[in-house]
């Protein structure tokens, strides 16, 4: 870049010294070549940026932006799920059979003696 530039200026001095050229139109010459420069260097910069970011493995705005709407689109859904699943298992629910009861008099056992030796 500093070759560009400094054959641009050998070039706009001698058409200047030459006549061909007025300094207000090698000013504007130079502005418009340093504008295009710039715009050049910014996008360079902006394609090395995005190459860094992306092997680093950041994430983008605009992709967290879609993430976000995805869960809060799930979550809506889960919610919605919840509700139809407790309106349907209360409805639903099973009843217990009642257990059989035991009779309320107890039952005697024998108890065997020992015999006595005498």
């Amino acid at each position: 870049m500093a070759n560009d530039l400094l054959s641009a200026l050998r070039t706009y001095l001698a058409k200047v010294s030459s006549g061909e050229k007025s300094p207000q139109e090698v000013a504007a010459a130079l502005n418009a070549w340093a504008r295009e420069s710039g715009e050049a260097i910014k996008q360079r910069v902006e394609e090395e940026v995005q190459r860094s970011v992306k092997r680093m493995g950041f994430a983008k705005q605009e992709e967290l932006d879609r993430l976000s709407r995805e869960v809060e689109m799930l979550k809506a859904k889960l919610v919605t799920g919840d509700r139809s699943q407790k309106k349907s298992s209360t409805k639903a629910a099973p009843k217990k059979s009642a257990a059989k009861k035991k009779s309320s008099t107890p039952v005697k056992k024998s108890a065997t003696r020992k015999k006595s030796s005498k």
